[in-house]
């Protein structure tokens, strides 16, 4: 199963485009600004294209210390960024605000992005405090702004973050998809560039076969082959970066090589 926006593709990659520290955080460079932060993406975005993957993912993963509630200036950035990078585009897109997911759909929604993921469900502590996210008013934001067509991409356990909630992970997944409609389900592992658990990935994935379910961290080309035993796809990108590090840039050879072997998977 893979969504729809994919056209279908089996064993689907969303690739990460990490956008960097925008206006207000504490890692934004001002005298780059933001025609800075469009160069550099735009670099990123060129070598994902060139090397094959099936989507693009924009993310504010350089936003460090993390927030739970979004700036109108980083808003306003981000918005800038995935708009002027949209025309360069030949693959579907979507939009990550961390951790807002409200956020996250006004900028998908008024970007034109086909997808958006984040934290809609659950109750986590984490590095940034008591994490409670409100799905109604995302999914209501959405439907305010006529994009029921753009996809909700439910990330079921937190990164940076330990589930309050009991309730085994599939359990939680599943009702994800009942009670809050989510359009996917994706597992991660503890920190972005680490993977899921395979357990974790295998329960949700016989749990949930309503919607797709992707492996949302950590995956790269010697476990990609596992993962997909499982998983409809997989978002992808500190494997991607040079030497693996999850704030380098894109090294194109490295997304070629991993593409070539999803082909042979597919």
């Amino acid at each position: 199963m893979v969504l729809d926006i994919l056209g279908h593709k089996k064993k689907a990659v969303i690739a990460m485009a990490h956008i960097g520290a925008l206006p207000g955080a504490p890692l934004y460079n001002p005298d780059r600004g933001v025609d800075g932060l469009i160069e550099d993406v735009l670099a990123d975005v060129q070598k994902l294209q060139a090397g094959g993957v099936d989507a693009i993912m924009f993310g504010n993963e350089n936003d460090r210390p993390y927030v739970f509630k979004s700036t109108p200036e980083s808003v306003a950035a981000m918005t800038r960024v995935v708009t002027e990078i949209k025309a360069h585009l030949k693959v579907p897109f979507g939009v990550n605000y961390l951790w807002d997911p409200t956020a996250s759909v006004a900028i998908g929604a008024t970007t034109g992005a086909s997808f958006v993921r984040e934290i809609f469900t659950g109750v986590f502590a984490s590095d940034m405090g008591v994490w409670a996210p409100d799905c109604a008013q995302a999914s209501r934001l959405r439907t305010t702004l006529g994009r029921d067509d753009m996809k909700m991409l439910f990330n079921i356990n937190a990164e940076f973050a330990h589930s309050l909630d009991q309730r085994p992970i599939e359990l939680r997944a599943k009702s994800a998809v009942f009670s809050s409609l989510a359009d996917a389900i994706l597992v991660s592992g503890p920190i972005t560039g680490q993977p899921a658990e395979s357990s974790d990935l295998r329960k949700v994935a016989e749990a949930v076969t309503q919607v797709p379910v992707f492996a949302n961290t950590g995956v790269n080309i010697n476990n990609v082959a596992d993962v997909f035993q499982h998983a409809s796809g997989c978002v992808i990108g500190t494997h991607f970066k040079v030497d693996g590090n999850t704030w380098n840039k894109v090294d194109a050879d490295r997304v070629a090589r991993f593409m070539d072997k999803v082909e042979t998977l597919r």
